[in-house]
């Protein structure tokens, strides 16, 4: 199968704050790839550089080395005008469903407004916001309401549904139902698994959470500290980790049995202590 996404050896760098201070190295030889209609999650904790990698390829982070494909073409340094084309092919949806819809703003309007700005008729534009809204499982009426009149869950799926709008072929996905309950997770993740398969979407997944990367992602790439430390598919590197640092996001995943999570939470405790040893030993010797 061809491959849609092709990252290699990708860095990014941003200044460094302060007189003469070195520029911080969010990425360091950062290589994925995604094929069409392919989930690949990208989970790390807080400060791992994964949000940086879905920026990137968006274009909203500088690239500083190795290169961004789509589809055979280079885009990590694209002008602004051939970004904007670029568009229609791929989307992103961020972690808040409010921050990212404008509030004054009809659903209809947020749906319709990438629309109207590729030309699309208005009435063509109107029957196309309907089956959008169809697509993501809002009612007909959610047309002429706005943003604040719904639940979180349901302002996550009218960004999906502005998300899918062009008909793309990638979502960058950003901590999409990090903001959401867990029941609430659940029916957003079963919906862009459903999309998936409707319309052959690919998707990257950010994440901190193993759990919900287990389950949506094909394939799974693991970052910590702006290097990816393990990658592979989705059932092997969720359930089996090999890294010590999957390990540790492993065991840090909620489980209902208080026991059990009792026993990760050691665990976990136990496996920091021999990195932090490990690491100790490595700087002396």
């Amino acid at each position: 199968m061809s491959i849609l996404l092709d990252v290699k050896d990708l860095e990014v760098a941003y200044p460094g704050k302060g007189f003469r201070a070195k520029p911080f190295q969010a990425l360091k030889g950062v290589s994925l790839d995604i094929k069409p209609g392919e989930t690949v999650g990208l989970v790390g904790e807080s400060g791992s550089g994964k949000t940086t990698l879905g920026r990137a390829v968006l274009g909203l982070a500088p690239v500083t080395g190795g290169s961004i494909a789509y589809a055979g073409r280079e885009i990590g340094h694209l002008k602004r005008r051939e970004r904007r084309a670029l568009s229609s092919e791929i989307q992103v949806v961020f972690q808040d469903p409010y921050s990212s819809l404008n509030p004054s703003l009809t659903v209809e309007q947020i749906l319709a407004e990438p629309l109207t700005a590729r030309g699309v008729p208005g009435k063509d534009a109107k029957a196309r916001v309907r089956e959008l809204l169809d697509k993501v499982g809002m009612p007909a009426n959610a047309a002429g309401r706005l943003p604040r009149e719904f639940s979180g869950g349901q302002r996550q799926r009218v960004a999906i549904a502005r998300a899918l709008a062009l008909d793309p072929k990638l979502i960058v996905c950003d901590e999409p139902v990090s903001a959401l309950d867990l029941s609430t997770q659940a029916r957003v993740l079963d919906l862009f698994i459903e999309i998936q398969e409707r319309t052959g979407v690919a998707y990257l997944f950010i994440s901190h959470d193993l759990a919900v990367v287990r389950h949506i992602s094909h394939r799974v790439a693991v970052m910590y500290h702006g290097e990816l430390v393990e990658t592979g598919e989705g059932d092997q590197v969720t359930a089996r980790p090999a890294h010590p640092y999957t390990q540790r996001l492993f065991l840090a995943a909620p489980v209902p049995n208080p026991d059990e999570q009792a026993e990760r939470r050691i665990a976990r405790r136990r496996l920091i202590d021999e990195q932090a040893a490990a690491q100790t030993e490595g700087q002396a010797a």
